[in-house]
């Protein structure tokens, strides 16, 4: 699996790929595609100046008959897709027809429906058990990490896990106006979705940013957090059936949700089509073309991203309490790999579940989420790639503080 074909080339791609390229003695020949080759080129140019060589392509994500002549043209034994989440399938529908090993950092969603879950990709575990291949899912931080460190956490420290809460901040400060992180269509279609969490064998839904709440982020500090739905919880209770409740939580600056409103408000964040000078575009699209290019943030961001697990349950009929988190300073990546902080924890991750399908240590055939898996080997290198994980046991958690 030392052949590897990369497909997209935005923030997340630059991340990966450069992490990627450092791993001379696990992945020999590397390819970079995506519809843009200009960017493809672009990240294929930095990393020869530290002495790889990586191949470019350009390459329709959306049509499955240029990505199966893309892997039959360069032998590529494993596929990861940093590509849009519409093209998950796509890729999928490639990787099985060429039999080829497959890897992403978030799920499925259509198109034209502001919706995400598993299930799609789900209902190909068969038929990759059958060609023998595999296809690890939402490699990334969140979901991603956050589910190693559940895994971990159940391992090592819980008999019974009760109560879950991940929890998100970026702290950081990029300068701008108004600016996503990552995909402005994937970020905002996310944010202004219903938020939903588990609770007692059931999902509840609320409205969009209705419940939130001040938690307390280490070295950041106090931010206000808001309850959205993310695609790990669906994954998590799942894979945990003695899950009591699962949310998620991310911080939003006051500027960011003004702004946001205001788009809102007048259409732009919507994903109907609308005719504008005789071609059918979507307002959303639009929106992404004007605002700033995500990996592009890097060079002025300061600040620190925040993200973990806080986790609560049951070992030997006592209560016990977890909390793993990981803080990522913009700066830091930025000095690695000319990238911002949350493209980072994004990618890292990335490279890293690549490495362990590479080398064997995780891998079966079939469709798999990441804590299906043993999360001690990725524990033990995550924080050599630049992301630090640190563990506080049996102290009170900091969402009990404010809202339990």
């Amino acid at each position: 699996m030392n052949n590897v074909l990369i497909i997209g080339a935005g923030g997340v791609s630059n991340v990966a790929t450069k992490k990627i390229a450092r791993l001379h003695t696990v992945f020999k020949t590397i390819t970079l595609a995506s519809r843009t080759l200009a960017k493809c080129q672009q990240i294929a140019a930095e990393i020869k100046a530290e002495g790889v060589c990586v191949q470019t392509a350009q390459v329709d994500a959306d049509n499955v008959d240029e990505v199966v002549a893309l892997i039959q043209q360069t032998r590529a034994q494993l596929v990861i897709n940093l590509a849009l989440p519409y093209q998950d399938l796509p890729i999928m529908d490639a990787c099985l027809r060429t039999k080829t090993h497959y890897l992403d950092t978030a799920n499925y969603e259509p198109k034209d429906e502001a919706k995400f879950e598993y299930s799609w990709q789900w209902a190909y575990k068969q038929k990759f058990e059958d060609a023998g291949i595999m296809a690890l899912l939402g490699c990334g931080f969140d979901p991603g990490v956050t589910q190693v460190f559940t895994a971990y956490a159940a391992k090592h420290y819980f008999d019974e896990i009760h109560y879950l809460d991940i929890v998100d901040c970026n702290g950081g400060d990029h300068g701008k106006a108004f600016a996503t992180n990552f995909n402005p269509e994937v970020n905002i279609r996310e944010i202004t979705q219903p938020g939903k969490y588990w609770e007692n064998g059931q999902w509840l839904e609320t409205e969009p940013m209705e419940i939130h709440q001040p938690i307390d982020y280490p070295n950041i500090g106090t931010r206000e957090s808001y309850l959205m739905y993310h695609e790990e919880l669906e994954s998590l209770v799942k894979n945990f059936p003695t899950l009591k409740r699962a949310r998620f939580w991310m911080t939003f600056g006051q500027e960011y949700l003004t702004h946001l409103r205001v788009l809102e408000n007048v259409g732009m964040t919507s994903i109907q089509p609308i005719e504008y000078e005789g071609k059918k575009i979507q307002p959303l699209q639009f929106l992404k073309a004007v605002l700033p290019e995500p990996s592009a943030l890097g060079e002025n961001y300061s600040g620190e991203t925040s993200i973990g697990c806080q986790i609560s349950g049951l070992k030997n009929g006592q209560k016990r309490t977890c909390y793993i988190y990981n803080n990522c300073k913009h700066q830091d990546a930025f000095k690695d790999v000319s990238g911002q902080g949350v493209s980072y924890t994004t990618g890292v991750p990335a490279m890293l579940g690549a490495k362990l399908m590479a080398k064997g240590i995780w891998f079966k055939p079939g469709v798999w989420n990441v804590e299906e898996f043993n999360p001690d080997p990725f524990m033990e290198q995550l924080g050599s790639y630049g992301l630090p994980w640190v563990e506080i046991i049996d102290q009170p958690l900091p969402i009990e503080k404010e809202y339990n």
